[in-house]
């Protein structure tokens, strides 16, 4: 018995599920090898562009060539071309790459839109000029059974200041980590495949302030192993058009179902409309996704059952982890007082109840869950 069984034998026993196997179907077949990661094919599809283009004009050829990709994409999928050994001069790769950083250089990576030039070494509200910074890479048998062991690199920095979070070491202090340049975090990913990994899961802290190093890194590392965007979701549009076609599973949170809620626990304004907009832009395009929503207590009726509503109706071929693992920590365990119906961990009478309005929505939780 290898050591993944042996820890974690709902691993393998997951893909024995059919619902699991028709939802995660783009994913299981990059795993097993019946078709290239995204991110391999948008290196070998030609961008014609040149740097002395305006933003706008960038994007306009962004547009035109992700229409090339979906159709490349699809061919070899058909198995009407094989995949190259070649790329070309100009890649669409190349132009995200160009686009990034021209987005950091006017930053509006997330809904904040803070607009500083992180390029020139400005910090925005997640912290962060535009070096990158990775606290820890190791392979993680704790994440959803479909992806242990998950080939985790914890980023520091993040666009949330949530009074309860459990990695605020790293999400509050970006000087937590190691600088990275993109040839270091490809070598980081390749020996993480190298040692297993299913996949390879940007995490943090939360990974979207360092996209233009992420997505650069993908120019040094041709794998064939799955991409992983683990995520708070609160990405502007721009940057979620730039991932697409580089993702080959989404992983993002849905905290809360209201904009209150997400104001007063993680300090961030018009949470629900932008990240169900998000979550929603992956789902109507047939992105496989796992969808992670923490039961807070004393917010399941303000919370919990608006977002498993949202998920039935928007999202229905998603699978939906419910997380029961909220325990007060950070701000809240320094002072209960000031939050007290999340100063505790989450009744079995809650989990009971976000459990059987999910069952009765007839959402897919339970494999991953």
């Amino acid at each position: 018995m290898g050591l993944v069984e042996y820890l974690r034998p709902d691993a393998f026993t997951v893909w024995l599920n059919e619902e699991v196997r028709h939802r995660l179907s783009h994913y299981y077949a990059v795993l097993k090898g019946e078709r290239p990661a995204k991110y391999r094919v948008a290196k070998r599809v030609k961008a014609d562009f040149e740097l002395r283009m305006t933003l706008e004009e960038l994007y306009e050829v962004h547009q035109l060539v992700s229409k090339e990709f979906q159709e490349e994409y699809l061919d070899l999928l058909d198995r009407k071309v094989e995949l190259s050994s070649k790329t070309p001069e100009k890649s669409y790769l190349d132009l995200k790459i160009e686009i990034l950083r021209r987005i950091i250089a006017k930053c509006h990576l997330c809904e904040w839109r803070c607009g500083v030039d992180r390029a020139s070494g400005m910090k925005g509200v997640c912290g962060l000029d535009s070096r990158v910074r990775v606290a820890s890479a190791f392979l993680h048998m704790g994440e959803e059974a479909p992806l242990v062991p998950s080939g985790t690199i914890f980023f520091t920095g993040c666009s949330f200041k949530c009074v309860f979070c459990q990695n605020w070491d790293i999400s509050t202090k970006p000087e937590n980590g190691v600088e990275v340049s993109p040839e270091e975090l490809a070598e980081i990913a390749v020996q993480l495949y190298l040692r297993g990994a299913r996949n390879i899961n940007y995490v943090g802290g939360n990974p979207d302030q360092q996209a233009h190093v992420i997505v650069e890194s993908l120019k040094y590392m041709d794998v064939d192993v799955p991409l992983l965007w683990n995520s708070n979701m609160y990405m502007t549009m721009e940057l979620l058009e730039i991932l697409y076609d580089l993702i080959d599973i989404w992983l993002p949170d849905l905290k809360y179902g209201n904009n209150e809620c997400a104001r007063r626990l993680s300090r961030v304004p018009r949470y629900f409309e932008v990240v169900t907009r998000n979550i929603k832009y992956v789902c109507d395009r047939g992105g496989d996704i796992i969808i992670r929503h923490l039961v807070l207590p004393g917010h399941v009726k303000c919370c919990t059952r608006p977002v498993l509503e949202w998920i039935s109706k928007n999202c229905p071929r998603s699978l939906v982890n419910l997380m029961e693992q909220y325990r007060p920590d950070h701000l809240v365990a320094r002072e209960p007082n000031r939050w007290p119906e999340i100063a505790r961990r989450p009744s079995a009478e809650e989990l009971e109840e976000a459990y059987r309005y999910a069952d009765e929505l007839g959402i897919c939780w339970r494999p991953v869950s």
